[in-house]
């Protein structure tokens, strides 16, 4: 026997129970490699274990470290787990919050000054997450009347608010759109720019990243309101209204015009979208918005509650041609740097027999009597951009078209974007020596007829013909009548 194996035996003589335990420690560890529940279990253990450490904390101390984060942190240490989601929501800490703001602002209410005297009890006894929700809105400035007062200031000329622009953008107002594909795939696309005219708001996606056009089946548009929290973006918590959604078909859309790079196509609803000439791929999505309600319109999920969009007429059974007088009508020619053509008419009307085809006829400009010299002021055209180019499209524009009935409630109201196009046939002018052109828009509740003619040798068009065609059916709707 060597002398090695000599004193591994003295080895295991003098020391059996440390040689034993080595032995014993070794066969659960192949155990548990051999048995995964085992090894399951046990981490099972050792997270309820680190949940409990959590848990046995007073609840009392985690809210006061809590109470140390500003608002912003105290919202995305919502995303942690389900505890601290619950724990972010308490309404002790953002009533805290949103009675600070209302100090600073100074407008601390009856109401407030009754659930703060009430105590802890009055806060809790709300759902939870009201306050939170609450100081969300205060902040984002929804509670405030400033911007509504600021609305209700109309300019006489257009009838629309004068102050629309600056209310979209002290309330930081955005749109997204997204489209979906066959298979219920969706993409969102936030708004490369806006531009804003009296009228009417025009917004683009000039991204490069678009999905396959056939694959498109629709395109939906939404208002977007962010709250102002020092948070990331992508966390930033805000309201989505959905304003608009269209199907995309390629057939029962209407191809507008097209220059050396683009073609664009209207699908209705105020949405245009461009591609590239050669091939059916999207380079941008321009939408036209009416000023009209267009803060509601874009805040009505975080609006309560929501007005409708149309308001009947009162009932008026003594006039037998009530519906059919007292329109005001203001038209706008424009495109996303200037106005080509405006006007304002009042006293609209038309007779009973006139009636014809489901249309009720408004002649605002005739051919015999062309008493309002309206013009045009340069050249009808339309800017587009992307990320990479930008360019032109000509014999095009936008009109922005609102109709008032006579107690001066909107009544019809239409931006989106038209072509000019060569008459058909030509009138006889002995004043104007150019060609006729022609500007058509047409939709469900009404089309709009302008007939052009140039002067050729200064180059300027005026308008010989305007006439809009209203739907008898939304007349009826609207006044109560049968026409």
């Amino acid at each position: 026997m060597s002398s090695q194996s000599v004193k591994t035996q003295r080895q295991d003589a003098g020391q059996p129970s440390i040689i034993k335990s080595k032995s014993m420690s070794r066969k659960p560890r192949k155990a548990a490699l051999q048995h995964p529940s085992v090894h399951r279990m046990t981490s099972k253990r050792r997270e309820k274990t680190c949940e409990n450490s959590l848990e046995r904390m007073p609840l009392e101390i985690i809210l006061r470290i809590l109470s140390y984060l500003d608002t912003g942190s105290l919202f995305c240490i919502s995303f942690v787990n389900k505890y601290f989601h619950e724990l972010s929501n308490s309404n002790t800490m953002w009533y805290q919050f949103y009675i600070r703001e209302r100090t600073k602002k100074k407008k601390a209410g009856q109401q407030d000054q009754m659930i703060h005297a009430l105590g802890m009890v009055g806060v809790q006894e709300r759902p939870r997450g009201y306050w939170r929700n609450t100081f969300f809105k205060e902040i984002a400035g929804l509670n405030l009347n400033k911007w509504r007062t600021k609305l209700r200031r109309i300019d006489p000329f257009s009838g629309m608010p004068r102050h629309t622009e600056e209310v979209i953008r002290s309330l930081c107002i955005t749109w997204e759109i997204t489209v979906t594909d066959g298979r219920g795939r969706q993409s969102t696309f936030e708004q490369s720019h806006a531009s804003f005219s009296s009228t009417a708001v025009f917004v683009f996606w000039g991204t490069v990243s678009w999905p396959p056009f056939n694959q498109l089946t629709s395109l939906e548009l939404r208002g977007v309101l962010r709250v102002p929290l020092n948070c990331p973006a992508p966390y930033r918590p805000g309201w989505k209204s959905v304003m608009s959604k269209v199907k995309l078909q390629r057939e029962h859309s209407e191809l507008c015009v097209s220059d050396k790079i683009v073609k664009m196509l209207y699908v209705g609803q105020g949405i245009t979208l461009g591609f590239w000439k050669d091939q059916w791929e999207i380079a941008f999505v321009m939408v036209n918005l009416h000023n009209h309600r267009l803060v509601d319109r874009s805040l009505h999920a975080s609006i309560s509650p929501c007005t409708a969009d149309g308001v009947c007429a009162l009932f008026d059974d003594v006039d037998p041609e009530y519906g059919l007088h007292g329109y005001t009508a203001y038209i706008e020619l424009h495109n996303t740097v200037r106005v080509i053509m405006s006007g304002r008419f009042s006293q609209l009307f038309c007779r009973r027999d006139q009636i014809s085809n489901g249309y009720l006829p408004l002649e605002v400009i005739s051919e015999n009597n062309i008493s309002p010299n309206i013009h045009l002021v340069g050249d009808v055209s339309l800017p587009w951009r992307t990320e990479a180019l930008h360019g032109t499209v000509k014999d095009c524009c936008m009109i922005s078209l609102t109709v008032w009935d006579e107690a001066k409630q909107p009544f019809w109201w239409v931006s989106a974007p038209v072509v000019m196009t060569k008459a058909s046939q030509d009138t006889v002018s002995y004043d104007l020596d150019g060609g006729s052109f022609s500007i058509l828009y047409q939709d469900s509740e009404g089309r709009v007829e302008m007939r052009l003619k140039q002067m050729e040798y200064k180059e300027q068009y005026f308008v010989v013909n305007l006439v809009i065609y209203i739907a008898v059916a939304k007349v009826n709707k609207h006044f109560g009548r049968d026409y």
